[in-house]
């Protein structure tokens, strides 16, 4: 009996998981269902090592290996309709509900600023001051707070980039402690230097960079990396910031802090741990 394995909004690189799993000698089947494709897997047994190979996929679905299975296989379905290469689709599919929702409600924070004004914003989304420690949504909701276009734009591609692997991965659930535990962390780092006026996703995205090189560096065979050289451009950056090269307002603090706690994060997770294969 068949089994389901997932449904891909994108016939084309639905085709190549395809085309590559047959030059694993894994037969998937590819079956139309509205605009989506479901994959299908004969054989019970081999369900485990397509979900391994499917989760790497959906991390870098446009690596050359997966273009060269399809020109050596030379496979064709003729039931499926290829529909123009959508970047939309591939944002979701790299990325789970929570990276997307939290791009979302940003965007809309972000909007919402440049409407109403940074003030009004602030006084509802803005770190808490003195008594409003009571107001536990403030510990978190400074991270939505963005602003300038480059802000927002730089710290959702991060987002983006680091996140959707950590919830495709991991799960919504270590995303979501990731998130918590750095923006509470780098939010009280930040405001002990620049008070309670900041805002920015920067230190969480500076916490997923730290999660994710140190559990590459620490699982090479794992399914979560970063280059090295990406790292080091985001170290760079850091220190930018300190010698104010770049003429703009940067949270330091928020950036040091959010670092270290995605450092010592993946730490704890990797600890005494082999990835399994």
């Amino acid at each position: 009996m068949a089994i389901h394995v997932i449904a891909l909004s994108n016939p084309r690189l639905a085709q190549a998981f395809v085309d590559y799993m047959r030059t694993q000698q894994i037969h998937v089947e590819m079956r139309p269902r509205g605009h989506e494709v479901e994959l299908w897997l004969e054989e019970e047994t081999q369900l485990r090592t397509v979900q391994e190979e499917l989760a790497i996929f959906l991390r870098d679905p446009t690596n050359p290996r997966y273009l060269a299975a399809s020109w050596q296989t030379g496979s064709v379905n003729a039931g499926i309709q290829y529909q123009r290469y959508s970047y939309l689709q591939t944002l979701k599919q790299k990325a789970g509900p929570l990276t997307l929702s939290v791009m979302v409600v940003t965007i809309a924070v972000f909007i919402l600023m440049q409407v109403s004004g940074d003030e009004r914003v602030m006084a509802w989304l803005s770190f808490p001051d003195e008594g409003q420690q009571i107001q536990l949504w403030r510990w978190f909701s400074h991270a939505l707070l963005h602003f300038s276009l480059l802000h927002i734009l730089f710290n959702m591609m991060w987002w983006w980039y680091l996140g959707g692997p950590v919830e495709k991965v991991l799960g919504t659930g270590k995303l979501l402690v990731i998130t918590l535990v750095s923006a509470l962390v780098s939010g009280w780092a930040q405001s002990w230097f620049s008070g309670v006026y900041f805002g920015g996703m920067s230190g969480v995205v500076y916490a997923l960079m730290g999660y994710v090189w140190l559990r590459g560096e620490r699982e090479p065979d794992g399914y979560l990396t970063m280059p090295r050289s990406l790292m080091a451009f985001a170290l760079l950056w850091l220190i930018a910031g300190y010698f104010d090269i770049l003429g703009m307002s940067i949270a330091n603090a928020a950036h040091v802090a959010g670092l270290i706690v995605g450092l010592l994060m993946a730490f704890c997770d990797t600890y005494n741990k082999t990835t399994p294969r």
